[in-house]
């Protein structure tokens, strides 16, 4: 005789019951167990937006430390520029002078005009030299100057007012460094590869001329500064400069780079900028093609001495070429 807790199901209804309180228990687990996977992703998903929320507060409260309004008589809207992803122009100035403050001293021995043109993918930079002999718009009784005088005079907003006028081109942004953040900027995106066009010794460096370096920023700064041992005197520093500036570009022109908090920390106290962080995202999401292809040109004058003061005096002719190169790479 079988024991009657021990029998099998008598018939179809009760397997039907135990079948039915079987499937209700899953049921119930599998829907428990969604539940707290959902709220465990619900939760990192608030983590989450919070710490991105946190970073993308710290990249802007950086940037605003180093915004600065220039207050030039800009010849366009720029912020539609970039709105509209046109070729945009940025006004790239360097100072040797200590940390940056609001009381500009110093000149600038570094100028250089960079468009970036998303229709062609071109980036193109142009210098243009310190000594340059100009009328500074705003300060007839200095005039004429050395171009890099319109800082010391009349701080971003005097150069961005000399450049305009003297090459008829639109100065969207400026974008000023001092040299020591041009050299943590290097240092931030691990080096640049840069080629030597010449051979020569600079402050416990050597370089030859045909070999490419790997250079940090300190190494980076020295063979860009060299300037009386070349034979081409401040046009050849002027190459080297433009060659280190297109390195670094290659190197830093992402979302990633731009966008990088310790990268914008690190130039943040030497560095000063009228591009706001939102149109620092809009360089990074709709320009960052333009380092595909990269043009360099110079303003070349000749040296003349006028009162005592050497001035490099860029003839008419040049001076036009310069404003067709710049408004070929502004156009559309």
């Amino acid at each position: 005789m079988s024991d009657e807790n021990n029998q099998p199901f008598n018939n179809d209804e009760d397997i039907h019951q135990h079948e039915h309180h079987h499937h209700h228990h899953r049921h119930h687990r599998r829907h428990r167990g969604w539940k707290i996977f959902w709220s465990v992703i619900g939760v990192l998903v608030l983590i989450a937006l919070f710490f991105a929320g946190m970073a993308w507060h710290n990249l802007k409260s950086t940037t605003d430390d180093m915004y600065s309004n220039a207050g030039a008589n800009k010849s366009r809207d720029a912020q539609k520029v970039l709105d509209q992803k046109k070729p945009v122009s940025i006004l790239l100035l360097g100072t040797d002078t200590g940390a940056l403050g609001r009381d500009y001293k110093g000149r600038t021995d570094t100028i250089m005009v960079m468009t970036l043109n998303p229709k062609t993918k071109t980036t193109t930079i142009v210098s243009l030299p310190r000594d340059m002999k100009v009328n500074l718009p705003d300060y007839p009784q200095y005039s004429p100057a050395k171009i890099n005088a319109a800082y010391t005079y009349g701080g971003v907003k005097e150069s961005i007012n000399t450049i305009q006028e003297h090459f008829n081109i639109p100065i969207d942004y400026y974008v000023l460094v001092n040299m020591g953040g041009l050299e943590k900027a290097i240092n931030q995106v691990g080096g640049v590869d840069v080629k030597s066009p010449l051979t020569f010794d600079y402050e416990g460096y050597s370089f030859e001329k045909g070999e490419t370096y790997h250079m940090n920023g300190k190494k980076a700064l020295a063979f860009s500064r060299m300037r009386h041992e070349d034979p081409n005197g401040d046009y050849g520093r002027q190459l080297r400069q433009r060659l280190v500036i297109m390195a670094l570009l290659k190197k830093s022109v992402s979302y990633k780079t731009v966008l990088n908090k310790s990268f914008l920390r690190s130039v943040s106290d030497s560095s000063q900028t009228d591009l706001t962080f939102n149109d620092m995202v809009k360089l990074a999401q709709g320009y960052r093609d333009t380092n595909e292809h990269i043009v360099q040109d110079h303003a070349q004058g000749r040296s003349q001495n006028e009162g005592g003061q050497a001035f490099e005096v860029v003839p008419t002719s040049e001076q036009q070429r310069i404003t067709d190169v710049l408004q070929n790479s502004l156009k559309n």
